[in-house]
């Protein structure tokens, strides 16, 4: 069973930065694209980044720009690095894999943008 450990959340003020990271329990290029979803209360839950096997990543237009998603094979771990965060950054951040079309998913990390 995959698992998938977030970390680095937590309470940011506005224009302030983080760094959010998923360490996975195997080797990240066994999986067909790992991402970052956020999840705010009473929103859906949203991709923000992903990065496949091949490293073609994306982003979200809400977060293009100042967000960076990269990857370190020999830690199995994916990072997410956020700038100029804003209280519409405030949600719950999940890291995501996906194997064959099967989804895993962490437990999630909480950031809240506010003053």
């Amino acid at each position: 069973q995959v698992q998938l450990v977030e970390s680095g959340g937590g309470l940011v003020q506005p224009g302030g930065s983080l760094t959010l990271s998923c360490a996975a329990s195997e080797n990240i290029f066994n999986f067909n694209i790992m991402g970052w979803y956020r999840q705010a209360p009473g929103k859906e839950r949203e991709l923000v980044a992903s990065i496949n096997v091949g490293g073609t990543i994306r982003y979200s237009d809400s977060v293009k720009g100042r967000s960076l998603i990269y990857r370190d094979g020999a830690k199995n771990t994916v990072w997410l690095q956020m700038s100029s965060l804003s209280p519409e950054d405030t949600a719950l951040y999940y890291c995501n894999s996906q194997i064959l079309r099967v989804n895993y998913w962490g437990q999630g990390t909480q950031v809240t943008v506010s003053s």
